[in-house]
């Protein structure tokens, strides 16, 4: 099997083309090929402009002192060349060969020697010449600079909608201030003349709050038996945030069966 398949590898490879998979390796006798099935692509020209410019910079000559004679002869050849490959010749191009023989008759021409100089016949040809040159230069300059969607690409961010798989608490903010507002008269009723500077700790009382809701998870603790209300307001200030910690983190929940009624707190499951 390894050398038949060598075998056809070789045969496709001298094939002159494959028609419905089969190798075809000598052409047929009564193949006819039309005169213009086969076209060539020259290098496209803007203009006759662009046409001499590239005959002059090709030449390496300088644009103020162009060799009208060999320049003439070189733009008629391509002038030649598109009619003989039946290319579409705009009238520009024969007008720009016109101006050619212009110049260069005049400049065969006998110089009269008068009081004022003579102008270059070739003077108004270079003054085109280079103001098209420079305006072919500014625009590849232009063409160069970075560009939108062909250079670079401005990429969008996806907006990515993030879920939150903790559930929110039954009870609303304003129920547990109004329950914290009832502590707090309590803990007015304990105010006292001894001051005494006390480091109280949020983490901590997290901490004291989960183990008292932990006992028995399965149960229910009111809201105002978490607080101590002897340790004043800075005591109850940490407690209830320690509570809303803990409600943040989904390590407790808060209930309450009714509105205004009493709210309870119990360990989460």
């Amino acid at each position: 099997m390894t050398e038949l398949a060598d075998l056809n590898l070789q045969i496709q490879d001298n094939a002159v083309a494959v028609l419905n998979g089969e190798a075809i390796t000598d052409l047929p006798q009564d193949l006819y090929i039309p005169p213009d099935a086969l076209e060539v692509f020259l290098e496209a020209f803007e203009g006759p402009l662009d046409l001499l410019l590239y005959l002059i910079k090709k030449q390496n000559v300088d644009i103020l002192d162009i060799p009208i004679a060999e320049i003439t002869k070189q733009y008629m050849s391509y002038v030649e060349l598109m009619k003989s490959v039946q290319l579409e010749l705009a009238g520009e191009y024969l007008v720009m060969a016109a101006m050619l023989a212009e110049i260069k008759s005049r400049m065969m021409l006998p110089k009269v020697v008068t009081d004022e100089d003579e102008e270059d016949p070739r003077a108004e040809l270079i003054r085109r010449l280079q103001e098209y040159e420079r305006f072919k230069k500014a625009a590849n300059d232009i063409d160069e600079l970075p560009r939108l969607e062909r250079d670079f690409y401005l990429s969008q961010p996806i907006n990515c909608k993030r879920e939150s798989t903790t559930p929110d608490p039954d009870v609303a903010l304003p129920d547990l201030l109004h329950a914290l507002k009832d502590v707090m008269k309590r803990a007015e009723l304990f105010n006292s003349h001894h001051i005494q500077r006390e480091a109280l700790s949020v983490r901590e009382r997290m901490t004291t709050v989960l183990n008292a809701v932990s006992v028995d998870k399965s149960k229910f603790i009111d809201f105002s038996a978490l607080f101590n209300p002897r340790e004043g307001r800075r005591g109850i200030v940490v407690t209830f945030l320690a509570i809303l910690e803990l409600i943040k983190g989904a390590l407790i929940e808060v209930v309450q069966s009714e509105v205004y009624g009493p709210i309870h707190v119990k360990a989460r499951l």
